[in-house]
């Protein structure tokens, strides 16, 4: 009876990212502002998203990813790198990454916080880049507040301003047109 009791939490906390990875993979695309805190970062910014595209502006930099390819705008010094990423480095960058990253390759455990589920996702391998996560996600709207995951260190994304909207295709393509002035280094 125990077995199937924890079984049976198991099966809710999948449920619960199940309908959140639906809301977030609206076709016509979601944004929202974010913020990010650990060891060696502290940006905060708005993201939109459309599948596996997304684009992210910070006061830093600017980052387009079409699916394949990430252009990565730094307002600095007007470059722009070119790479196509890893899974572990889109989960760095892109908070609503977890909605693919959760189908294999790790465990679930669910809490109740006041008006929350708290998901637990510990990875099954050692060698994942992100061994742990915690999603705070609204009981009622199965809408993401916040992200915690452990790579090396701990971050915190916190989620703000969360809306369905219409997004175009383009602007998860970076345009040389519009910096003209910058320079392109491709790190394929």
């Amino acid at each position: 009876m125990l077995f199937l009791a924890i079984a049976s939490y198991g099966q809710s906390a999948k449920e619960v990212l199940d309908k959140t990875a639906a809301n977030i993979s609206e076709k016509s695309g979601v944004s929202a502002s974010f913020t990010i805190k650990g060891k060696n970062m502290n940006a905060s910014g708005t993201i939109a998203v459309k599948g596996r595209k997304f684009h992210a502006t910070t006061p830093q930099a600017t980052i387009w990813f079409d699916g394949k390819t990430m252009w990565t705008y730094m307002k600095q010094n007007e470059e722009v790198n070119v790479s196509n990423p890893s899974e572990s480095e889109l989960a760095a960058i892109n908070p609503y990454n977890f909605i693919y990253l959760y189908k294999k390759g790790y465990t679930y455990s669910l809490e109740k916080a006041g008006k929350n589920y708290v998901v637990h996702l510990k990875a099954t391998d050692k060698k994942k880049a992100i061994q742990e996560m915690y999603i705070t996600v609204s009981q009622k709207s199965y809408i993401p507040s916040q992200i915690r995951m452990k790579q090396k260190e701990w971050s915190t994304i916190d989620i703000s301003h969360f809306k369905k909207t219409t997004i175009a295709d383009g602007k998860f393509r970076f345009n040389s047109k519009d910096f003209p002035s910058a320079e392109i280094i491709d790190l394929r």
